[in-house]
């Protein structure tokens, strides 16, 4: 993993925790403020990504992306692939997208 990679991660990560306490001291509870901020936060990583990949810049890592998806941000990471218009013509990128959409349905049927 590069090292920009980190960084984003630890980004993310630091940012999601920063706007789920507000959520939650707001009082939303935590699981929910935790939502909320993990799509939002997916949502702008899209946006960021795809105005890097216009202006040719270093951009997010797919397995990023991907991760935040995981991590409860589908929702947030649908909605910028279809505002942004992102990553919605790559197969393997789309595939490993649903994937993880039909991974966490399955979770929260059981």
């Amino acid at each position: 993993m590069r090292s920009t990679s980190n960084q984003s991660i630890i980004i993310a990560a630091i940012i999601t925790m920063i706007v789920s306490l507000s959520l939650w001291l707001g009082g939303l509870p935590g699981w929910l403020a935790y939502l909320a901020s993990i799509n939002i936060i997916c949502f702008g990583f899209y946006g960021e990504d795809k105005w890097r990949a216009i202006k040719q810049e270093s951009r997010a890592p797919e397995g990023m992306l991907h991760l935040m998806a995981l991590a409860g941000g589908v929702l947030g990471a649908r909605l910028g692939q279809k505002v942004f218009r992102h990553k919605t013509l790559k197969g393997s990128f789309q595939r490993a997208f649903w994937f993880i959409v039909f991974l966490q349905s399955m979770a929260v049927l059981a």
